[in-house]
This record gives structure tokens, C-alpha cells and sequence, in this order.
């Protein structure tokens, strides 16, 4: 896009605000701003790292630890609204019979544990999209009959090896196709920090959940940012590995595109940085691609940049005061050197124009049993524009979305934006190699109030830009603006590297204080 095309696109986002700020608002306004009830339990405080050693040396029993999310699973999901279906029941029986088996030492001994069921007797949840065996799997989306699933996703099957118990599923907007959580389904996700305030999506009910204190451990999402925007809104640590580390098999919606794994992956979530390489273990596919979590990596021999926009591209809006200062606060403890990458001004134009050029993604508008699709494009619009549609606005705009850029954008123009792509991956490869990191911003602006995501869709491009080009990157928590709402920030590294992020994670928890429990 031209800089005036660019310009004239932010106009439109300009524009469409004036009907979404007030609907947003009295949506907003009519939820009651109460605070949650204060964490008492002190085993809700404890780091998964610290729980899964006093479990295996039986200081503490999983029961306990389990039982412990329960009750403040029940205490916050009536003000939070991020429960689809739990298996609380299940769950304490598994916990029990993990107590059982160590007192009688039939596991083994607690050193070798560690290696082989590093999560042993912890409670974690899981994003609905991702199948559960027995549990719901229908993506917020409104069905003739629930979708259950018949067998665990691959990560899910991983998460079980390493001894951990799934206690939920958490709630996602309808097919994951919105950085906002809420469906016709299981209804709307709040922020716990402020219940007027969004949540993020596409992985909002992990990321409210574990900031509430109501999950020890979330297995998220990431296609353009769905595990790292909630994590940025809710004060938590959310991580996109880097692309087939983790299996990117056993979600609905499905896609069987050969680059899908390239884009999307399961992600890691969690309030305590410690946590990210131990719960990024228990998930990895033991044939994807290698990587080293545990590494050691010196701070002071990490070679750091950052950048506090992208560029700017006359497309997305400023960044928030607040979050620009909490960039350069970052940079400054690091003595990170400032870079002007300058093809980040293509990020909407590739990142926009690959994800919907994958084949066969699972929407609204895929072929069913029969090989027909339930509705089509110019109905199920015509539907939502008179209030009748079952699905909501992202998910009926996916097609004629889809549908413009395979068919109206010259293959030269989409020639050019692949080759940007390739150009793209190999700047920040070179820049990064094996002992760099990139500081850069994840949005604009801190949790907005419920629904203005809508007119500020090309701002996403500040997470989706490492999908496209298949770094992987997490979100940090750096503390709080003038609303007291978190602030995180983006910390990227090349494909493989993801342990130097997981190092810089915790610098960072250190040095600004990571998660704050919301009050």
C-alpha cells in the first residue's frame, strides 16, 4: 500500500470508531466495577516451579494444590465469565491418585521425576479450541449439537505425560477469529484488573483466569498474536514459540494448508516467568523442531535492540505514552541499541495477505458431512446485517475477506509481498542470530472497554508480523499505566532461540516486578 492508501485506511478506522466507541460504552457501562475477592490461599502464589518440587517431595499433596484453584475457579469465573466447561470432579480424583502413588514410591525418585513428569500433580487449563477427550471443543461457536471431543490434541496429550491435570477449558470468541474474547456461546470474558475492560483474545478466558489466580498453568493459542495480546492485558507471560516446537494439530477451527504450522502454534501462559520453559517442555512435540529451554544465558552477553513503533507506517495509531516510556525503561536496563527496521511498514500488507491464503481453513463457510457449507457468503452478511446471524462479526467477514485477496490482488503484487516476507525474516535472523533480542511493542495502547478492538484491527500487525515470518516472541509484563491496567512488551528472538526470551522474561520479572495480583 501507497503512504496515502495507508493514510486513508486509518481514516476508515477513524471513521468506523464513531459507531463502535458508543456502542462499546454502554455495553461496558452496564457491567458492574467490582474487585475480585483477595487470594487467601497462599499455595495460589507459588510459582508452578516451586509446586511441582514440593509435590514430587511430598511437602505438599497435589490434592491440596488442585483443590486450591477450584475454589478460586468458583470464587472469580461468576465475576470473570471465563469457564466453558470444567472436569473439577475428575481432576481431585487424579489429584489423589498422584498423592497415593508417591507415598507408596511406585513413581520413582523425585530427582528422576523431574525429568520425566516435570508437571506431575499440577492443575492446568486449556483453551477450549484445542481437543480435550471428553470435553467441549466447539470454538465458541453455536452448533445443532456440541462439539466434544473424541480424542486430546497432541499438546494436550504432552501436558498429560508430564503429569499434569486438566482442570478446564477456558472460552474463546467464535473459531478464535477475534483479538477480543466473547461468543454467542459462553457470552463475554472480562478483564480481572477492570471488568469493563476486554480481556484480549483469542486466548482471553486463559489469560483472565491466570491473572485471577483461578490457573497455576494455561496452554493458549498464537495465529497473529492470540496468546501475547490477552497476556499483555491481563499482566501475565504469554509465549508463541517458535513455529513446530509444540504440534500445531488437534484444534478446531482445523486447517490442512502445508504452512499452517509456520503460523500457528499452541502456546505457553503463565503469571511467573520461571514457568515458561517448564510448562514449554511438558508441551513440546518430541519430533518437532529442537530447542534448548534450560540453557543458561548470561544477561550481560545478550545483544539487545528495540524500536518503540513500526517506523512510523502511516497505518498504525501512536503508542500510548505509557507504554513508549515502559519501552524505554526496558531498553535502558538492558543497554539495548535502538534499530529502524524498515520493512516493518509492509507488516499489514504480508501478514494480511498470507494467513488468508492458506488453503482450507476451517470457517463458517467450510463444506460439512454433505460437502455443501451451511450458509454462504452474501447470506450469512446479508443475515448479520439484519440481526439474524447465529455467527458473529468476525466470523461472517472471513470469507468475503478471503475471498478479495485470492481473487482481486495481482499474483505480482503477492509475488512482491512474499519475497518482503523473505527479506523481513532475513533482517531480523541476521540482526538477532543465536545471542540477540528484539524489544518492540504488542499494541498501542493497555485493555481497552469490550469491543473496540473493531476499529483497531491494523494495529494487531505489531504480533502478527512474527507469525508471518516465524520468530517466536512472548509478552512481558513491565507494569502498570496511569489506570492501573498492565503493560507488556514484546521480546522476540530467531527461530530457536527461545530460551533467550524465556531469560529475558525473567530480567525483567526482576527488575519491574512481573504480576501483581488485581485488587
Amino acid at each position: 500500500m501507497s503512504y496515502a492508501i495507508r493514510r486513508l485506511l486509518r481514516a476508515a478506522m477513524c471513521v468506523f470508531s464513531w459507531f463502535v466507541m458508543p456502542y462499546s460504552q454502554c455495553v461496558s457501562g452496564r457491567i458492574e466495577r467490582r474487585k475480585l475477592p483477595p487470594i487467601e490461599d497462599p499455595l495460589l502464589l507459588l510459582s508452578a516451579t516451586v509446586l511441582a518440587e514440593r509435590i514430587r517431595k511430598r511437602e505438599i499433596r497435589s490434592e491440596d494444590v488442585v483443590r486450591a484453584y477450584i475454589q478460586r475457579c468458583q470464587q472469580v469465573n461468576p465475576l470473570l465469565n471465563a469457564i466453558v466447561e470444567d472436569r473439577f470432579e475428575a481432576a481431585l480424583e487424579e489429584a489423589q491418585e498422584v498423592d497415593r502413588q508417591l507415598a507408596k514410591g511406585t513413581l520413582g525418585p523425585a530427582e528422576e521425576l523431574a525429568r520425566t513428569k516435570p508437571l506431575l500433580g499440577l492443575p492446568v487449563s486449556i483453551k477450549e479450541s484445542l481437543a480435550v477427550e471428553g470435553m467441549s471443543n466447539t470454538a465458541g461457536r453455536k452448533l445443532r449439537e456440541k462439539k466434544v471431543a473424541l480424542s486430546d490434541a497432541p499438546v494436550v496429550h504432552q501436558i498429560k505425560r508430564a503429569g499434569g491435570i486438566v482442570l478446564l477449558v477456558s472460552n474463546t470468541p467464535e473459531l478464535c477469529l477475534c483479538w477480543e474474547t466473547y461468543n454467542q456461546c459462553t457470552g463475554l470474558t472480562r478483564n480481572p484488573y477492570n471488568l469493563q475492560r476486554t480481556a484480549g483474545g483469542s486466548s482471553g478466558g486463559e489469560a483472565a483466569l491466570i491473572a485471577a489466580a483461578g490457573s497455576l498453568l494455561g496452554v493458549t493459542t498464537d495465529i497473529a498474536g492470540s496468546s501475547r495480546l490477552p497476556a499483555m492485558f491481563t499482566g501475565v507471560f504469554g509465549h508463541k514459540p517458535s513455529p513446530y516446537v509444540v504440534s500445531p494439530y488437534g484444534h478446531h477451527p482445523s486447517c490442512d494448508d502445508e504452512n499452517w504450522g509456520s503460523f500457528f502454534t499452541p502456546g505457553a501462559m503463565c503469571r511467573y516467568a520461571e514457568d515458561l520453559p517448564l510448562l514449554l517442555e511438558a508441551m513440546r512435540d518430541p519430533e518437532g523442531t529442537p530447542v534448548t529451554l534450560h540453557k543458561p544465558v548470561p544477561i550481560g552477553a545478550l545483544k539487545c535492540y528495540y524500536m518503540e513503533n513500526d517506523g512510523p507506517s502511516g497505518l498504525t495509531r501512536p503508542i500510548d505514552a505509557d507504554i513508549v516510556q515502559a519501552i524505554r525503561d526496558v531498553a535502558a536496563h538492558l543497554n539495548a541499541q535502538r534499530v529502524n527496521l524498515k520493512r516493518l511498514r509492509w507488516t499489514l500488507d504480508i501478514s494480511v495477505c498470507k494467513m488468508l491464503r492458506m488453503k482450507n481453513v476451517e470457517t463458517i463457510y467450510s463444506p460439512q458431512a454433505n460437502g455443501k457449507p451451511d450458509t454462504t457468503m452474501k447470506r450469512e452478511v446479508f443475515k448479520y446485517l439484519l440481526g439474524m446471524s447465529k455467527s458473529d462479526l468476525p466470523s461472517v467477514m472471513i470469507g468475503p475477506m478471503q475471498h478479495i485477496v485470492n481473487n482481486y490482488i495481482p499474483q505480482s503484487r503477492l509475488d512482491f509481498l512474499d519475497a518482503q516476507t523473505e527479506k523481513l525474516r532475513k533482517d531480523f535472523i541476521d540482526l538477532l542470530g543465536t545471542d540477540g533480542v528484539f524489544i518492540y511493542p504488542g499494541f498501542p495502547n493497555t485493555a481497552h472497554r469490550h469491543y473496540r478492538i473493531f476499529h483497531k484491527l491494523v494495529d494487531t500487525t505489531y504480533m502478527m508480523v512474527f507469525n508471518t515470518v516465524g520468530l517466536p516472541a512472548a509478552s512481558c509484563m513491565v507494569g502498570f499505566d496511569r489506570e492501573k491496567l498492565p503493560i507488556g512488551v514484546q521480546i522476540v528472538a530467531a527461530p530457536g532461540q527461545d530460551h533467550l526470551i524465556f531469560a529475558v522474561a525473567k530480567e525483567l520479572e526482576r527488575r519491574f516486578g512481573g504480576w501483581v495480583a488485581p485488587v
